[in-house]
């Protein structure tokens, strides 16, 4: 049977099946009620189509998981627990005779106890006999002010900084020093404790305490034998001279100073090979307490087979430089301008501007605001400073050769005669003394006594030692030149019947 009309359901009857149940309800949409079941959506927008059925749908699925929530919501009435058993009055009283501090606090139990009646309350409390306290010396920090902090009274702590100032200047005191002190007893709490005793490390080779005898503060002097033997460190080059010369026990500043002083007299880079061997002497000091102290390099030496440099370091002029073995020093080429300014009057024939006629003007004139400092042109030796005639205030510098400079018309002079000057130091400054007409520098060249211009001159110097300066030189490398290596003495300090083989071996990089 069928209807009538495209959208009517058809129901069909299987006449072939002996069994009602062949009739099946069909559905022209293609749905069941499992179908519909699994397109039920009961999470809806709350906020979409409101007062619709799907709407109060979702609001009845809402209020239920709400319900749900507070149904399954914990108590908040306290939870029942098993309670301790209350201690029979024959064990309560036991424990409030054993009332030390721990049961005091409640211990185990959680049971404060209280004292018993031979407990008595402290009037005071007790005070240490002394403090043993460690005060360190700051960067720019006084040596009083150090004790102050400590808890030394500021009247004992400038005592005691004038007893120490007796065995060494508190400036010399290197930031850091650590000393002990030990406070005494105070006579009441508004007091400060007394300084019992005090010692510290003053100086590498002294150790000062300060000790209370007999009521009164004294000072005791401990000096610290040290050993002034310089170290020597001898290897091969290898690969790197730097790292070498580490291996061998070289410090690494003194490493770079080698470094630097053989840099004076050839290319490092290029000029050093693998199998050239290298020797250093750096100060050193070895206390009797066992600790060492490194200081400057003094000598630097490099063995190259054919060729070989030895340099020294020795102050010349005021200045310290590398010479080598034979009292040669440093090569200064080309000269330094004398002052910061610019050129205002040239070197030859001028009108002069004071005089009012023509003549020649034997140097070159540098305009420069009053007091600028004037430096030497190169390296001398000061042979004239003080007045002269049309040049004022005057200064002249000896630098060998028949080579000498002369600087004018200075408004102080910073130099004296015969001093040794090196190049760019300070030997006075700008001024209008003598013929000027405002503050300037008259710089002058001469050579063999003749007036050259200045602008044309570039010459080399050579520093050289000579006379009792060369002697002295002399002696003094040859005695550090005796100086032992490093392998050497840990040989000779070991004691008879040791093995002697570790020392005379020499480590990667040593000599």
């Amino acid at each position: 049977m069928t209807g009538q009309g495209g959208g009517a359901a058809a129901l069909t009857l299987d006449r072939g099946s002996p069994d009602v149940s062949a009739l099946r309800l069909r559905n022209p949409l293609g749905h069941d009620w499992r179908e519909r079941l699994a397109d039920l959506d009961l999470v809806v927008d709350l906020g979409a189509r409101i007062g619709s059925r799907e709407w109060f749908r979702g609001l009845a699925t809402c209020t239920a998981l709400c319900a749900a929530a507070l149904a399954f919501t914990p108590s908040f009435g306290p939870l029942p627990a098993h309670s301790t058993t209350s201690l029979p009055p024959a064990q309560w009283a036991e424990a409030r005779a054993l009332a030390i501090s721990p049961l005091a606090y409640g211990a185990d139990t959680g049971r404060r106890m209280a004292p018993t009646a031979a407990v008595e309350p402290l009037t005071e409390t007790p005070e240490r006999p002394s403090i043993n306290l460690v005060a360190t010396l700051g960067q720019g920090d006084g040596f009083a002010r150090a004790l102050e902090r400590a808890g030394v009274a500021k009247d004992e702590a400038a005592t005691v900084a004038e007893i120490v100032a007796r065995a060494i200047s508190l400036g010399d005191l290197k930031a850091g020093t650590r000393m002990d002190v030990t406070l005494g007893r105070r006579p009441n709490k508004a007091a400060a404790r007394p300084l019992d005793h005090l010692a510290f490390r003053a100086r590498f080779d002294l150790k000062l305490a300060v000790a209370r005898v007999d009521g009164a503060l004294v000072l005791q002097r401990t000096p610290i034998a040290v050993d002034n033997t310089p170290l020597r460190v001898q290897g091969r080059v290898g690969s790197s001279l730097y790292a070498s010369a580490r291996a061998a026990g070289a410090p690494a500043g003194a490493v770079q100073n080698y470094i630097r002083a053989l840099s004076t007299r050839m290319a490092v880079n290029r000029d050093i090979r693998a199998d050239d061997r290298f020797d250093l002497i750096i100060e050193q000091r070895r206390a009797e307490t066992g600790e060492v102290e490194t200081g400057d390099l003094l000598y630097a030496g490099l063995d190259q087979g054919k060729k070989e440099t030895r340099l020294l370091k020795w102050a010349s002029g005021g200045t310290s430089q590398w010479f080598e073995a034979s009292g040669v020093g440093r090569t200064h080429s080309g000269m330094t301008k004398p002052v910061a300014g610019r050129q205002t009057s040239a070197f030859g024939l001028r009108r002069h501007p004071i005089l009012g006629f023509s003549r020649f003007h034997k140097g070159v004139d540098f305009g420069a605001p009053y007091g600028s400092p004037i430096v030497a042109a190169t390296a001398g030796v000061v042979e004239y400073a003080g007045r002269h005639g049309g040049h004022g205030n005057y200064v002249k510098l000896r630098h060998g050769g028949g080579m000498e400079t002369g600087y004018a018309h200075m408004s102080r002079i910073a130099a004296k005669v015969g001093q040794r000057v090196r190049q760019g130091q300070i030997i006075g400054y700008v001024g209008s003394t003598g013929l000027s007409t405002g503050p300037h520098l008259h710089y002058e060249v001469y050579r063999n006594g003749t007036a050259i211009n200045p602008l044309s001159v570039k010459f080399t110097s050579t520093e050289r030692l000579a006379g009792s300066e060369l002697a002295r030189f002399k002696a003094t490398l040859s005695r550090l030149l005796t100086v032992p290596t490093a392998t050497a003495i840990a040989a000779h300090d070991k004691k008879p019947g040791e093995d002697h083989a570790e020392a005379a071996t020499a480590k990667p990089g040593r000599g």
